[in-house]
């Protein structure tokens, strides 16, 4: 007698850039105003369940490869949504959250803070201050224990080869008349992570930069909302930028790729799931 035997095999969707975790948001991604968002092959995703888990909204415009929610869209059609898949997937597979086993490191002494309005920091732990002025981050890890970064009128965060923890609360706000300007390491355990809030850290995640601002890497915030406002230098650019947030609202414009293998030091992001049956 023959049997046949059949295992059931998870693979993860198409590469997403955009992904809300929250499970019952309503408008957990949001996009409004009017932002002109272009993410080419790139798939905006969401995990919840509500009936306009990504919801554009005002004068917005969106392409994308597509858009997958466990829940429903809204306002995703034709002119305003261009999707290369040709129609949102709704009621799809949860996605599964990309940096969900990434351990922050453990703290170091607290550094102190150079006086004045514009310094450089060096690679470590910063405790219980606000950072404003034209702050420049050297290469490697920074760890922020209750530390505000907010830069101020015509400030500025510069950091090449970072990733920022945002630790016991710390918060990152970056204003529309202050210039941002971060890439993440393309090597070493946190490569291709920027901005890294850690679980349980609920202060909103800003990142609204002004002219000549450009932000790439991974930008994680999985139990708070971030608020992303692009500009004309980030659409033209195009950055390899990933968005992981438990709400994600997105204004201004944007444009967004895919081919980032080596910025974001082999780590990637994918909508959904399929389930296939392997013999």
């Amino acid at each position: 007698q023959a049997h046949r035997s059949a295992s059931v095999k998870l693979e993860p969707g198409a590469q997403a850039c955009v992904l809300a975790l929250d499970p019952q948001a309503s408008a957990a991604v949001s996009l409004q105003g009017s932002t002109n968002v272009s993410m080419s092959n790139c798939v905006i995703a969401a995990n919840s369940d509500a009936p306009d888990a990504v919801n554009r909204g005002g004068s917005a415009l969106v392409s994308a490869g597509c858009v997958s929610t466990v829940g429903g869209t809204s306002g995703l059609s034709s002119p305003n949504a261009t999707l290369t898949c040709g129609m949102p997937l709704e009621h799809q597979y949860a996605s599964f959250d990309p940096l969900a086993n990434v351990v922050p490191p453990p703290f170091t002494l607290c550094l102190p803070v150079p006086n004045g309005k514009t310094y450089t920091l060096s690679p470590g732990t910063y405790c219980d201050k606000t950072l404003s002025g034209d702050i420049t981050l050297d290469p490697g890890v920074y760890i922020l224990r209750g530390t505000t970064i907010k830069p101020g009128g015509n400030g500025s965060l510069t950091g090449h080869g970072v990733t920022i923890f945002l630790m016991e609360g710390a918060q990152l706000y970056i204003n529309a008349n202050e210039k941002v300007d971060l890439s993440p390491s393309t090597s070493g355990p946190y490569a291709g992570i920027t901005i890294f809030e850690d679980h349980g850290n609920t202060s909103a995640l800003t990142l609204n930069g002004g002219a000549n601002s450009t932000i790439s890497g991974f930008v994680y915030a999985p139990d708070a909302p971030i608020s992303y406002a692009g500009n004309s230098d980030m659409s033209s650019q195009g950055d390899c930028l990933r968005l992981v947030g438990k709400t994600v609202l997105m204004t201004g414009n944007s444009s967004v790729r895919t081919d980032c293998t080596a910025m974001l030091g082999n780590r990637e992001m994918y909508a959904s799931r399929r389930i296939t049956l392997a013999k």
